[in-house]
């Protein structure tokens, strides 16, 4: 028997109750937060209020597959061909500082160059680029605005919790979970708190080795969807540098990244999971894992890294003059749920201050090269990892 997959209709979504003035506390926050991280983030710089920390920029290229089922070659991938690309691989945390004191949360945010089509950000319409702002778990703790508040303010505290032990974490979960004494009992954020319990025993591994899902719901054309980048099998095999011990080194993610791709390329699988059932896969719920059995997330397109060297300071420095945001989307693709809706303006609002604060200018790049300068040609590559060659030997 055919599938049957959910048609979008914009009666997916639920009106979350005071969303305007929920989101505009939310904002102030985050504004807030990224004045103060100039002076109190450790950097000299302000930072994201997540995702404070990147590993590291890397070209790569998409490739949208030909021949796709009918349901899953919709919006851009309705269209095959190859496009530049960038990757911003990140920690979760709105922290910087060592790898230890910032959990295994990260990210894989991806812009593609070259995409046909408005996108749904008012203020820059026709970039003619598309992002992806994934993690590194299939679920999220947060559902509401309502709850991003306190939810919000725990994550920019935690630091200040943790450093008191277990009482501290005691406090902190107790916080979690009654929404520092918001909320009534029966409303307790048990659903969202175990979701959190559950990321924060994603054990640390190479960044290259974690997939990375859309945070909720997007649309799919006519469909609903959500959407996984996941490590290419055999590129997954190559991998040395595996397992990551945070306690080891003040930074360990971004040197196993780095060493990686100085030595071999890398690719991810772009897939796309069908909803089929709004019961059994919400869109306002982000707590809950779309069941791969009801319906088996497909790849649409390939996400390739060619070898390369990301080693240098100027590396981070461009990262971080980049913007990345989930709506920087076709209309085709728009994010869906209450939470989803609120990223829009929070990250627009966080680039700009962020933008405005490190005098860094706010513009879209066009390409890859843009960004980082022309990719160096295979053979040039090849001898920077390999290095110049040693005493000349005759021959035996």
């Amino acid at each position: 028997m055919a599938t049957h997959f959910v048609r979008y209709t914009p009666d997916v979504e639920v009106d979350e109750p005071h969303f305007d003035e929920n989101l505009q506390t939310v904002i102030e926050k985050t504004e807030r937060y990224i004045t103060e991280s100039v002076t109190a983030g450790g950097t000299g710089q302000a930072l994201r209020d997540a995702h404070a920390k990147g590993y590291g920029l890397v070209r790569a290229e998409v490739e949208i597959l030909d021949g796709l089922p009918a349901e899953y070659a919709q919006g851009i991938y309705a269209t095959p061909g190859t496009h530049e690309a960038l990757i911003r691989f990140s920690n979760g945390s709105p922290h910087a500082g060592a790898d230890a004191r910032l959990g295994s949360a990260t990210g894989l945010a991806l812009k593609m160059f070259g995409i046909a089509g408005p996108t749904l950000l008012e203020d820059e319409p026709d970039t003619g680029t598309f992002d992806y702002a994934n993690i590194n778990a299939p679920i999220f703790f947060c559902n509401t605005v309502e709850h991003y508040l306190f939810i919000q303010e725990l994550f920019l505290d935690a630091p200040s919790y943790f450093s008191q032990g277990r009482p501290g974490a005691h406090r902190f979960f107790a916080d979690f979970v009654t929404g520092k004494g918001t909320l009534a009992q029966e409303d307790w954020a048990w659903d969202e708190f175990l979701a959190f319990l559950r990321l924060s025993k994603i054990p640390p591994v190479n960044v290259l080795l974690s997939s990375y899902w859309t945070m909720g719901a997007v649309r799919h054309g006519d469909h609903i969807a959500k959407v996984r980048i996941a490590p290419d099998p055999h590129s997954a095999a190559a991998v040395v540098r595996r397992a990551i011990d945070p306690a080891s080194a003040p930074e360990v993610f971004r040197p196993a990244l780095q060493a990686e791709l100085q030595e071999r390329p890398y690719a991810f699988d772009i897939q796309v999971q069908l909803c089929t059932d709004l019961r059994r896969m919400p869109v306002e719920d982000t707590t809950v894992e779309w069941p791969e059995e009801l319906s088996p997330s497909v790849t649409v397109a390939r996400l390739r890294l060619p070898q390369q060297d990301i080693s240098s300071p100027e590396n981070l420095e461009k990262m971080d003059a980049l913007s990345f945001t989930p709506w920087r989307v076709t209309a085709e693709h728009a994010p869906l749920g209450s939470i989803m809706r609120a990223r829009k303006e929070v990250y627009r609002r966080s680039s700009l201050a962020r933008h405005h604060l490190n005098q860094q200018p706010r513009t879209e790049p066009h390409s890859a090269d843009e960004v980082l300068g022309p990719a160096p040609r295979r053979d040039e590559a090849s001898a920077r990892v390999a290095g110049p060659p040693g005493p000349m030997t005759p021959p035996a």
